[in-house]
């Protein structure tokens, strides 16, 4: 399995000299399996520049699992230009957030007058899989989903082959409890001995004094869950549009500190745009 981050920023996407390291494009992951084929996890704008390469590839056949019905996380879609062209057939899965099919919500997001485009025109053929809320497997990789605690529901997802683990968990407020959550216990002992563990880490202490509810974590509360799951390596994701390279080395060093002082071989990071790893 070979994993690779189109984008790690959350809410919006935004550009400039302070955020060349890590980029700033929204949610959009890569997953190749050992077959080869094409796993993408959410259609934010990180999708623009996956579409590109595809297309270079010749690679016409994806499967795309969303986490939730955020436009962040959505928005990319309309400029993936392999929904352009014929011959390319796209599996898409996930349940119907917020009372909609994926149909409509990607139906919406090429609604006139909001975009040029009707979605009824695109090229691609697509075939829509919903209320995925078991296991299910995608050519030799295994896909576990567990609901998000975050507004209007969502889920994360446990990728499994040849023994090896990738934990998604974006959006996902550890330490609020929003309608469609779960409790603490259950993403420790979902994340439990994973390889990797990719999670929501956008805000500091300072910015949850004004943000509790809004369905994202302090990266010290990531960090914590990381620790107490004994995963092998942690990756701070949704960096907030106002987190600065700087600001981030900042945070990625006191994670260093804090997994130091607690005697751990944990290994942390944020994830940066067109960052690939092979498990």
């Amino acid at each position: 399995m070979i994993i690779k981050c189109w984008g790690a920023r959350g809410s919006i996407p935004v550009s400039g000299k302070e955020y060349v390291k890590y980029g700033g494009a929204t949610t959009c992951i890569e997953v190749r399996t050992k077959n080869d084929e094409v796993i993408i996890i959410d259609a934010g704008s990180g999708i623009r520049k996956l579409g590109k390469k595809l297309l270079q590839e010749g690679k016409n056949n994806y499967s795309i699992i969303f986490t939730h019905a955020h436009w962040d996380h959505l928005l990319g879609f309309p400029f993936f230009q392999p929904i352009y062209t014929k011959g390319t057939h796209i599996r898409m899965y996930g349940y119907p957030f917020a009372q909609k099919s994926i149909k409509e919500l990607i139906k919406i997001s090429m609604t006139p007058p909001y975009f040029p485009v009707n979605f009824d025109d695109i090229k691609a053929e697509i075939s829509y899989h919903e209320a995925l809320k078991e296991k299910f497997h995608i050519d030799s990789v295994a896909i576990v989903p567990i609901s998000l605690n975050h507004p209007n529901g969502g889920l994360g997802y446990k990728l499994i082959e040849d023994n090896k683990c990738f934990i998604f968990l974006t959006d996902n407020e550890l330490t609020f409890k929003h309608p469609s959550g779960l409790n603490y216990k259950d993403y420790l002992d979902f994340s439990s001995g994973a390889d990797i563990l990719v999670h929501d880490s956008e805000y500091t202490e300072e910015d949850y004094k004004t943000k509790k509810g809004w369905g994202h974590t302090i990266y010290k509360d990531a960090l914590k869950l990381a620790l107490g799951a004994k995963v092998k390596k942690f990756g701070l994701f949704h960096h907030n549009q106002d987190r600065t390279d700087k600001d981030l080395d900042k945070i990625v060093r006191d994670c260093e500190q804090i997994t130091k002082h607690n005697k751990s071989n944990l290994k942390c990071f944020a994830v940066y745009e067109e960052m690939q790893i092979k498990l």
